[in-house]
């Protein structure tokens, strides 16, 4: 994949696409909070060359550093609009994983008619309706919660708390590692808060694209396996539970959720 930068006035973001061509969908892959876009190597290994891709590292994450923690989600959102239409990545599958499924409904919302499908993988509902004032309230809080945790120790519990393969846990370590503990500490903090202020923003709006919902049956990263029970029951969109899957679920069962993703967008193209 060739790697290009967009620059913007906080920062420059960097991001990676794959050769073209005019007659494959386009995947759009989106990482989740603090990961990179190494996240979904398993997934561009096996899609490019057979759909167009896309995967970035998200405004201060990864390579797209340093970056001003002064973004929201409506930013977000416009940033990657304005990749999509500098690239001519029309009518993408949406597949985010985590932060990246909340900023896939945002951008789902903000840009309607634009995305072909969506596919959350170990995210949770974006409305306002699911989440209680106590959780919103403490999502504005992360911030010394992590530095009251001592790096080393910090780093295995994201590692061993977000994924349950070796490679998984041995990527989230390496991308950890990547950060200072003060930036890494600010930049959770500033996801969080940037979640909390989107969702009360967000009102009760669903997806109006076709969505599948995947999530980690070991999944122990907060609420995730609670949000999407009650997702899938308010709304029917469909939920698969991926065996021995962590929060990291792609990188823990890669060749599954590849097979999931691709079927997905075999039933739902245009």
């Amino acid at each position: 994949m060739t790697e290009k930068i967009f620059h913007t006035k906080l920062g420059d973001i960097h991001y990676r696409i794959g050769k073209s061509s005019g007659d494959r969908l386009w995947l759009a892959f989106l990482p989740g909070l603090t990961a990179d876009f190494h996240l979904f190597d398993k997934q561009i290994e096996y899609f490019e060359g057979r759909y167009n891709c896309f995967v970035w590292d998200a405004p201060a994450h990864g390579s797209s550093r340093p970056f001003k923690l002064e973004f929201y989600m409506d930013e977000l959102t416009v940033y990657l609009y304005d990749i999509f239409q500098r690239e001519g990545i029309d009518r993408p599958f949406l597949v985010g994983q985590s932060m990246g499924g909340y900023i896939a409904q945002a951008y789902i919302k903000r840009f309607p008619g634009t995305v072909q499908g969506f596919v959350s993988i170990d995210s949770a509902p974006l409305s306002r309706s699911y989440f209680s004032g106590w959780e919103l309230a403490l999502l504005k809080h992360a911030y010394w919660m992590y530095c009251c945790i001592p790096w080393e120790l910090l780093v295995k519990l994201g590692s061993t708390g977000t994924a349950q393969s070796e490679y998984g846990r041995v990527l989230m370590e390496r991308t950890m590692r990547e950060y200072t503990p003060k930036e890494y500490c600010k930049l959770a903090d500033h996801g969080y808060r940037l979640l909390s202020l989107a969702a009360q923003a967000h009102g009760d709006w669903e997806p109006n694209c076709p969505v599948l919902l995947l999530c980690g049956e070991k999944d122990g990263a907060g609420s995730s396996k609670r949000y999407n029970r009650r997702w899938t029951k308010r709304t029917g969109f469909p939920l698969i539970w991926l065996k021995g899957a962590g929060h990291n679920s792609n990188t823990d069962v890669p060749d599954e959720v590849n097979r999931l993703i691709e079927t997905f967008m075999k039933e739902n193209t245009a």
